[in-house]
């Protein structure tokens, strides 16, 4: 990516509503991590959800195949 392109892309993303540069922040950070050879740490919100997952999982409680498909079209459309 040249720094044109991430110019660009910086001065779309300012007319996002708050909350999707908040969540472009926190991945950007993400990315940077890894490059810096930090650890990730879960946040305690991550962490009770992967908790939930588990749970949900260990009981058997999956979604279907067309609730999974309702969930990505809902958030391709986003």
């Amino acid at each position: 990516m040249t720094t044109k392109i991430l110019q660009d892309a910086m001065r779309r993303v300012e007319a996002w509503p708050e909350a999707a540069q908040v969540e472009l922040a926190e991945l950007a950070l993400e990315i940077d991590a890894g490059f810096s050879g930090e650890a990730y740490r879960a946040t305690p919100e991550e962490r009770a959800g992967i908790e939930r997952g588990l749970n949900d999982a260990g009981e058997g409680r999956f979604a279907t195949d067309e609730q999974v498909r309702a969930a990505f079209d809902k958030f391709r459309r986003v």
